[in-house]
């Protein structure tokens, strides 16, 4: 029984790809690192952990820096930190 909900919630996550603007790497690397992510940790968790720390390095390589959220950073700082760790 909790194979069919866990498969629906799936399908519901990737209903949303379609609206990643795969134009912009910025926006594209980290949303492919998340999906990524999630099958090969066996963790939505550690799926987005992921696409966090992208997103945040990604913006800040490419000189976008000032378009991200300061708790973006604060949230990339903290994971890059519990991995080091």
């Amino acid at each position: 029984a909790t194979s069919a909900a866990l498969v629906t919630v799936g399908l519901f996550m990737l209903s949303t790809v379609s609206e990643i603007n795969f134009g912009d790497i910025t926006e594209a690397f980290p949303a492919f690192m998340t999906i990524l992510m999630m099958p090969l940790s066996y963790s939505i968790a550690e799926g987005i952990a992921f696409g966090i720390m992208s997103f945040a390095g990604v913006k800040l390589l490419t000189g976008k820096g000032k378009e991200v959220s300061p708790m973006i950073y604060v949230l990339a700082i903290i994971f890059l930190v519990r991995y080091i760790i």
